[in-house]
């Protein structure tokens, strides 16, 4: 575990990006359940995966965001839970063993979709069991450090994380979307604010902080700003590229590429110690920030 934390405190990483808006390039479709192409498409996963590699990403994210039991359900697919996290990690790894290059792969854990009590009907050890479940799979498959992404909720990422810390040995990053209001107020939209969240994720286990999603680039550097600011633990910021924007019935992202890696270097100067890209973000978004980083090695 402690490899990629001690080569943080002198490297910078370089994660991958979006997988959604990818796939929905390789043709999938609305309504379709992107992990079930684990399974019955893992050639194209594959292709994504060496997409990403070769346009520089250090990290490689597994393709189960959705991965859980509770969101499984919707697609009556929770009976190939196991089957479908553990196919993500071959698929990642069949991509690092084809590149030749030394690529991490980090198992992806999204929010169970469900309001956790009072405010829902589910409860914390409901959500505990669910993330234990998925975590359970993706070490098992032999993931090399697990991602918990896109939490709004305080109760249900500290119940991701404990999972992941008392159910694996790998290293646990937690990341939280937060908005950023014009007097620099960073909260998600449950109230969760930055000390409370670096706080409780801390105590939990988790060992890299940081947030992905939210209202586009600019943002992002006030909020690792402020995450920064109370932790000195790794950070990662995953930044959409820019905002979502819809025309002729497609929804797209207007952060260019060279838009979106121009923020690279206010990222790394404000605490980011991994740096990737979220909703809308591609092979040629990831190049451009590994460009940036390279660049600011060779100064």
């Amino acid at each position: 575990m402690q490899d990629i934390i001690n080569r943080l405190k002198k490297e910078i990483f370089v994660c991958d990006g979006a997988m959604g808006t990818m796939l929905q390039k390789h043709g999938l479709s609305a309504g379709e359940c992107p992990e079930y192409w684990n399974l019955t498409k893992a050639e194209k996963l594959v292709l994504v995966h060496r997409e990403y590699i070769e346009a520089g990403a250090d990290i490689i994210i597994t393709n189960t965001f959705g991965g859980n039991r509770l969101k499984l359900q919707k697609y009556n697919l929770e009976g190939k839970l196991k089957e479908i996290n553990i196919s993500s990690v071959a698929n990642a790894k069949l991509a690092v063993e084809q590149s030749g290059r030394p690529v991490m792969v980090a198992g992806d854990i999204g929010p169970t979709g469900s309001l956790l009590e009072p405010l829902g009907f589910l409860s914390v050890k409901e959500a505990y069991e669910a993330f234990k479940e998925q975590v359970l799979a993706l070490a098992e498959g032999g993931a090399d450090l697990l991602i918990i992404e896109t939490m709004i909720a305080l109760e249900e990422t500290v119940a991701a994380v404990r999972a992941a810390k008392e159910n694996s040995k790998l290293p646990v990053i937690a990341c939280m979307t937060f908005d950023v209001t014009p007097n620099k107020d960073v909260r998600t939209v449950m109230g969760v604010d930055v000390p409370t969240m670096v706080t409780e994720l801390t105590k939990a286990g988790a060992d890299i902080l940081g947030s992905n999603c939210g209202n586009g680039i600019e943002q992002m550097v006030e909020v690792i700003r402020a995450i920064r600011a109370n932790t000195d633990k790794p950070l990662i910021a995953e930044a959409n590229a820019g905002m979502p924007k819809l025309k002729d019935g497609i929804i797209y992202y207007d952060g260019t590429p060279e838009v979106v890696a121009s923020f690279t270097g206010a990222l790394i100067e404000t605490g980011a110690n991994i740096v990737g890209g979220c909703c809308g973000t591609t092979p040629a978004h990831i190049k451009e920030i590994k460009n940036q980083i390279e660049r600011r090695k060779n100064k």
